[in-house]
């Protein structure tokens, strides 16, 4: 199996980003700069599917741990601090319950242990009729998934993933079928016995419905040390509508 592929910068101690459901390492670039700054080596990873990383078949939490297993030892990284957004967080999350001595602070972004059911059906069709018919340019793309219905602040995060192919049309980057079929996995709760003992941050979009007030319980369920905390302003990306107050937040708790 292939290793994960990643943007690595800085010198210092570890601290690996995973991002979310069809995003990449490259959605935290800014935020990566701004870590090395502050002294880590930063590991902006693609996961599998995703980005710049292998295209592979099987998609769920299990494979999605496991890849970032192989990754540390690839890099011979016996325990690191790690940052997770959305389904990064639910990989993140996991890791720390199943090898609680490999993860030492635990950041989780706008994502809880609890079930959600799928909800990324519209953006998933916009994706799939663009690649059936490939736009000639980013504009034509970003008018066909706007006509569609979709906001242009979404369209503009998902184009992110269009590039250029061997034959100089445009296609994307992720493994659209897979994700497609693997939504339901995305969506999958922790297990009732899965508990992590370390430091836990969950930090949450102030305007974001994904952690509720009523989830507090359940969170301190399976992360006895968590904090909750808001980023004003933000909605689900809240690293990229509110980056200076996440960063602010982010990094007090990093390094205590």
């Amino acid at each position: 199996m292939e290793v994960l592929h990643s943007y690595i910068q800085g010198s210092g101690p570890d601290l690996v980003i995973l991002h979310g459901f069809m995003g990449m390492a490259d959605n935290w670039k800014t935020l990566g700069n701004a870590y090395e700054s502050a002294g880590y080596r930063v590991h902006l990873v693609d996961q599998r599917n995703h980005g710049k990383s292998f295209h592979h078949p099987e998609f769920n939490y299990q494979v999605l741990v496991d890849d970032l297993w192989r990754y540390l030892d690839h890099w011979g990284i016996p325990s690191t601090k790690i940052i997770g957004h959305s389904m990064g967080g639910k990989t993140a999350m996991r890791a720390a319950c199943a090898r609680p001595d490999r993860i030492e602070r635990l950041l989780v972004a706008d994502i809880g242990p609890k079930a959600y059911p799928p909800h990324h059906q519209q953006i998933m069709e916009a994706m799939i009729a663009l690649a059936s018919t490939p736009p000639a340019s980013r504009q034509e793309a970003a008018q066909s998934m706007e006509k569609r219905g979709l906001a242009p602040g979404i369209v503009q995060f998902l184009l992110k993933n269009l590039a250029r192919k061997p034959d100089q049309t445009l296609g994307w980057k992720l493994n659209l079928p897979v994700l497609y079929q693997s939504m339901e996995n995305i969506g999958a709760p922790l297990e009732p016995q899965m508990t992590y003992p370390g430091p836990t941050l969950f930090l949450r979009g102030s305007k974001s419905t994904y952690i509720l007030d009523t989830d507090r319980a359940q969170i301190t369920a399976h992360f006895p040390q968590a904090e909750i905390a808001d980023i004003s302003g933000a909605g689900h990306w809240l690293h990229a509508e509110n980056p200076q107050e996440f960063l602010q937040k982010s990094l007090a708790f990093l390094a205590q």
